[in-house]
Formats: structure tokens, sequence, C-alpha cells
């Protein structure tokens, strides 16, 4: 295998071993209250409101770049 080929991770991401034992050892999360989706009720909808003003900025952001272009094509 060259260097080419070699899979770079993390610094502190572990070997075959570490994966393994994560993966079959460790188990998913359950039983523990909001440890997929993340938090609070709180906290859930701060993130809503987040990602629905960033859907909103990049929206605005495309709309000018295509009125720039139109502005270019006619003028």
């Amino acid at each position: 295998m060259s260097e080419d080929d070699a899979v770079t991770r993390a610094p502190g991401e572990g070997g075959r071993l570490m994966r393994w034992a994560f993966r079959h050892l460790a188990g998913p999360a359950e039983g523990v209250q909001g440890a997929v989706q993340g938090g609070s009720t709180e906290a859930r909808e701060a993130w809503k409101r987040d990602l629905a003003e960033r859907k909103r900025f990049t929206r605005e952001q495309r709309e000018r770049k295509r009125a720039a272009r139109e502005a270019d094509r006619r003028g």
C-alpha cells in the first residue's frame, strides 16, 4: 500500500480495535431522553429557527446573484 492509498484519520479517532469496541460494546444510546434528538425542547426550537434563518439567507443570496446576472445580460 502506498502513502497515497492510506486513509487519513483524526489523531484521536483510534484504530481498528477501538472502532470495533465502540461499535460492538458501546452500542447505541438507548433509554437516554433526547440522546439522538439533541437536548431540550428549547435547544431544538433554537436549532430550527437558526436553520430557517440560514435557509432564508441562502435564498436571498441566490436571488441577489440571479438579479446581478440578469442585469449583466441586459447591460
